[in-house]
Formats: structure tokens, sequence, C-alpha cells
């Protein structure tokens, strides 16, 4: 397969230093400081949306070796194993995140998000505003990952 090259178009900035702490993120708050080569005014008419897709990159974790192998999420024996493609843990090919975030400010080159999970100095490599046309519409999943993300988000 061919391959590419993704440069980050900024860096976040917050609180969260720990790449090994893996809950509680929901009032996490992060600026996103994007690169001065995107101009002051590349955020412009961000404000007016409630959220963002942060995409980002997990820099501070190694790929796994063997991906064939399902495993439990986070290693927690009391859910069932799963193939790499049916998490959206850090350690997989790319190492690449995603996550909803609430928009809290929009100034300049600096846009300051709610409940991103990313520690700070993470590589963002976009950004995204959400829109209600690219949700779906019926979410399904399995009743373990209402376990496994119980107290992702909390507080």
């Amino acid at each position: 397969m061919p391959s590419f090259e993704i440069y980050p178009i900024g860096t976040v900035r917050n609180d969260r230093t720990d790449a090994q702490h893996s809950d509680h993120w929901g009032d996490v708050r992060s600026t996103i400081v994007v690169d001065e080569r995107f101009g002051d005014a590349c955020l412009q008419g961000l404000e007016g949306f409630s959220h963002v897709d942060v995409l980002f990159v997990f820099d501070q974790f190694p790929e796994h070796d063997d991906y064939r192998e399902p495993r439990p999420n986070r290693g927690r024996a009391d859910l069932p194993p799963v193939g790499v493609f049916a998490g959206r843990g850090p350690r997989r090919p790319n190492r690449i995140g995603v996550t909803c975030c609430a928009i809290e400010s929009v100034r300049g080159r600096e846009l300051t998000v709610v409940g991103l999970d990313a520690i700070s100095g993470t590589p963002v490599i976009d950004l995204k505003p959400t829109m209600t046309e690219f949700l779906p519409q019926n979410v399904r999943q399995p009743e373990w990952v209402g376990r496994l993300m119980s107290e992702y988000f909390q507080p």
C-alpha cells in the first residue's frame, strides 16, 4: 500500500500530562493552538458551531507489533476480546484519535474545547466542525461498551 505523510496543524494544551490516565475527560478544558502557517483567521466561522471533531495522534503510545489477535479493551478481563478496529484505544495502526468536543471559545489561532481526551502536547492533525447532517440517526453498540465507557467522560 502507498504511504503518506501527515503534518500536525496544531498542538493540545491542557493540565493532563499522564498518557496512562484514561478516564474522567468530561470536564477537561483544552486549548488547541493552531500553527501560525494557517494565519490568524484560520478558525473564523468555527465559533458558530457548538462542537468540533478533533483528529489527533496518540504520539505517546507505541503501536502493537501484532494486531491479529482480538484483545479486551484496556486489558479488562470483564470485557470481551475484540479486533483492533472494534475499539477506539490508542494502541492501533496509525495511532489516530478522533473526539467530538464542545467548543468553549475561538480566539485567533486558539480554539478552547471541553472533553478532548488528549494530553498536553498531543499533535492535532485536523479540525472539522460537527454538523448534524454527518451524525448518524440510529447508533447501536454492544452492552459492554457502556461498562467500558462509564467513567470515561465523567468529571
